[in-house]
């Protein structure tokens, strides 16, 4: 390689600039970027507040106003901010993304914090043509007011022109956009829309907003107002609610957290809500509506409130329309989790009525943080409802009258056994629904000295009375006719003497059990491969088990019986009904015994019939 080719390869490339298709980008901009062409109005009032925030940062006394005037499809906003001069205007407005407020801050040494500001002019005014097709700003600058006014007129194709004017068309600073809206996108631009749009977006903004004559903001906001007692408080924040979400709240939670710059409150909603339901919020950004749909807010645990709220701290994404996942929000979300955390220790300590009023309706999201929150639990250990064979308590009273606690892991081993070990003094708390059998096994943690114990088919049998063996010895052949006939279901027949009398017979098993029979099902259906394999897999776990009850008199006429295939008709009957009775959902084998325990039934009282 010679030399001139060799320093050829290293020289550099020329740089080239990139060319923006403006028509695409609007496109990618109104489909991909904000989610409803509405966004434009706030991306105007964001460039005109922005514009009298860094004017007033040098010139603290100046007016601070923003005026917008929507007729026939255009549109007029006018700021008394700190306007453009037409050297900006060819640095800014021709190229998108750059910030007239970084700008004048590099241009004029001032050291501005960016956090006083809201967006970027470039952007802010491409997004309108989003429902324009000609944009035109007029501006004149408060920095340098000797400059003449500047006019900066722009399509939809990508195209502008830039002029300058004589100063009586601006005589004082600041900036006027007009807008032109392009076809079928009028609706957007009408007196009613406009006004509606301004009053959402801009209702907090701290400067003087208004649409024609009618005023836009509405401060202070409703959480920052002084009132006579809290209970108008109460009453005001509840017609607030009610206006903004549609609901009328159980009550409502002050939200402030000064480091992070933040005031709102929350509302509670009035009914309940899944757990998995995820909850929307409103979020203003220095007064100006940032979304209505912030998701990572709050903690999972707190699904049960809506809040509206104000910040200055938190990172919007680029759209404007959600909020920046990083440390800052992180820790906003933790401080206001401890906020509402407080509410409901409050509420425990001076309000029990209110709190029950609360649980009845939420007392799930108030479960789920006491799983993983001792101080939370040990708070609502008086006031959390769980099902107990002893009716709807609080753990705390189901302590005090049993020695020991046993619960269940499922609703139905609950529904087996609940009858049963109520009539034998056992107690049992119902764990089968969501979060309850974590907390009774978190029961000792903040309850020293408390015993909790799952209770099993051993247990249950344990506390039902034995039959005196000579009894037993004398049914020996009826309960090998039955036991004959349960085997091949993977079911045991016992006879025990318990009480309420009038339960004939109880089906008993608990999850290893039914793994157990799972696996036996599938190992009978089974190819050769998969039967060796699942054969393997077989465990040592007890059998269900059907319990006669020795003191009911259907068991006592059955056991009479001489006829073992009558016995083992009968014994289905009583298996299927066991089942029945525990709310358990029957296997293809289980629906075949009660349709043929039902039909045998039929065929002996028939034939018996016959024969009399």
């Amino acid at each position: 390689m010679d030399s001139q080719t060799s320093q050829s390869s290293q020289a550099s490339p020329s740089p080239h600039t990139f060319q923006v298709d403006l028509r695409g980008l609007v496109d990618l901009l109104s489909h991909h970027l904000y989610s409803s062409p509405k966004v434009y109005l706030r991306e105007l009032l964001q460039n005109a507040v922005d514009a009298i925030t860094a004017r007033r940062a040098e010139q603290p006394d100046a007016p601070a106003r923003v005026r917008l005037h929507a007729q026939e499809g255009t549109l007029r906003v006018e700021d008394s901010g700190v306007g453009l001069t037409e050297a900006d205007v060819h640095t800014l407005l021709a190229t998108i993304g750059r910030s007239s407020k970084r700008a004048g801050a590099l241009q004029d040494g001032l050291q501005e914090v960016r956090s006083d500001f809201l967006g970027q002019f470039g952007i802010g005014l491409l997004a309108c043509f989003v429902v324009a097709e000609r944009i035109r700003v007029v501006s004149r600058s408060a920095r340098t007011p000797e400059a003449a006014p500047v006019e900066w007129t722009a399509s939809d194709d990508g195209s502008y022109t830039v002029r300058t004017l004589p100063h009586e068309a601006r005589p004082e600073p600041g900036t006027t956009v007009h807008l032109t809206a392009r076809p079928g996108a009028g609706e957007w631009l009408t007196p009613e829309r406009v006004l509606t749009l301004a009053r959402d977006f801009g209702s907090l903004l701290p400067y003087d907003v208004r649409v024609g004559d009618e005023a836009v903001t509405d401060l202070p906001a409703p959480w920052d107002r002084p009132y006579p007692s809290p209970a108008t408080r109460r009453v005001a924040l509840a017609r607030h609610c009610h206006d903004l979400f549609g609901f009328t709240p159980l009550d409502s939670i002050e939200l402030t957290v000064p480091l992070a710059g933040i005031r709102g409150v929350a509302y509670v909603l009035p009914s309940a809500v899944s757990p998995a339901t995820r909850a929307t919020h409103r979020v203003h950004l220095k007064g100006m509506l940032l979304t209505e749909r912030a998701e990572q807010l709050l903690p999972d645990w707190a699904f049960f409130v809506r809040c509206v709220l104000d910040t200055d701290s938190l990172r919007p994404t680029a759209s404007r329309e959600s909020l920046y996942e990083d440390e800052t929000l992180a820790a906003v979300r933790e401080a206001l989790g401890e906020r509402i955390r407080s509410w409901l220790t409050g509420l425990a300590a001076g309000d029990p009525e209110r709190l029950a009023a609360f649980l009845s309706v939420h007392h799930l999201g108030v479960k789920s943080l006491a799983r993983h929150d001792k101080d939370m639990l040990r708070t609502m250990l008086p006031w959390l409802p769980f099902e107990t064979t002893d009716g709807q308590l609080s753990l705390e009273e189901f302590a005090q009258r049993h020695p020991v606690v046993h619960f269940t892991r499922t609703v139905e081993e609950y529904r087996q056994v609940a009858p049963i070990a109520s009539a034998q003094g056992v107690g049992v708390v119902n764990g089968g629904y969501t979060y309850d059998s974590d907390l009774v096994e978190a029961l000792p943690s903040v309850r020293p000295g408390t015993v909790v114990a799952e209770l099993d088919t051993d247990t249950v049998t344990a506390h039902l009375d034995a039959v005196d063996p000579a009894d037993e010895l004398a049914l020996s052949g009826f309960l090998a006719a039955a036991r004959a006939r349960l085997d091949p279901l993977g079911c045991d027949v016992v006879l025990r003497a318990f009480r309420p009398l009038s339960v004939p017979a109880l089906h008993l098993d608990d999850r290893s059990a039914r793994h157990e029979q799972a696996r036996a099902d599938a190992e009978e259906r089974a190819d050769d491969l998969w039967a060796g394999i699942l054969g393997s897999l077989r465990g040592s776990a007890p059998r269900a088990r059907l319990v006669l009850n020795h003191l009911n008199p259907l068991i006592r006429r059955i056991s009479s019986l001489g006829d073992p295939e009558l016995i083992g008709t009968a014994t289905e009957s009583l298996y299927g009904q066991a089942l029945l009775m525990a709310q358990r959902p029957l296997r293809p084998a289980d629906s075949a015994l009660l349709n043929r325990a039902f039909m045998g039934l039929l065929e002996w009282a028939t034939n018996g019939e016959e024969g009399r």
